[in-house]
């Protein structure tokens, strides 16, 4: 995966009158830690952001945060969390994690679909359970995309985790193998099903009163 490159300063103040003012003048506040870093406050441009932002996924970007502190120093990171204003959108904070280049991380990637399902071909519905599924890997083996073939699946079949197979030393940790896709019945058909069931279950119920009136009855003696 490409690392992109991001500036960033060391910010001297923290606190929201400080953190409006870069705002102001076009910088989002923002903070860099991980496992064996001490927080380091800083502040990066939009721009830059919004340049990051056109690659594709923000949570599979790999960052050289370079860091202006007098003199440069860069580290190796991702952007763990992106805070935006709930009504305007506006950026308002970054959260970045310094990654180790020789670790596995865990990073959520999305699914797509490969093919046209034979259950699809009979008017059955595909439904994709789970977007995106989450993998461990080298930072630099982060794939963009995971692709399923669901050429074979016919109507009833679905796809689960432990069934998907990924290139390289790259794995899914999943402790339960739930379904990732699947290929629903028509829904015209279900309701058809459910009309003759209903339609059953009319008629045992009215073969079941018919019999208990039956029972009830008092039975006919012969005059003598």
């Amino acid at each position: 995966m490409e690392q992109l490159d991001l500036k960033a300063k060391i910010r001297k103040s923290v606190g929201n009158g400080p953190a409006r003012a870069l705002r102001r003048q076009g910088k989002i506040p923002a903070v860099l830690y991980g496992p064996k870093t001490e927080p380091i406050i800083l502040s990066v441009e939009i721009k830059d952001i919004e340049q990051i932002l056109k690659q594709g996924n923000i949570g599979q970007a790999l960052i050289n945060l370079m860091i202006q502190n007098g003199k440069a120093i860069t580290k190796p990171a991702m952007i763990k969390e992106l805070q935006t204003h709930p009504v305007s959108g506006k950026f308002l904070h970054i959260d970045f994690y310094e990654i180790d280049m020789q670790r596995k991380i865990r990073v959520g990637v999305p699914v797509v679909t490969k093919g046209k399902s034979k259950g699809v071909e009979l008017g059955g519905m595909l439904q994709i359970i789970r977007r995106e599924l989450e993998v461990l890997c080298l930072p630099t083996e982060i794939p963009d995309t995971i692709e399923v073939d669901v050429t074979d699946l016919d109507i009833g079949d679905s796809l689960h985790v432990n069934e998907i197979q990924l290139e390289g030393d790259i794995e899914i940790p999943a402790d339960v193998n739930f379904t990732v896709v699947t290929v629903l019945a028509p829904k015209v058909e279900i309701e058809v099903v459910e009309e003759e069931e209903e339609v059953e279950e009319e008629a045992v119920e009215e073969e079941g009163a018919e019999a208990a009136e039956e029972k009830e009855a008092p039975e006919a003696t012969e005059e003598s």
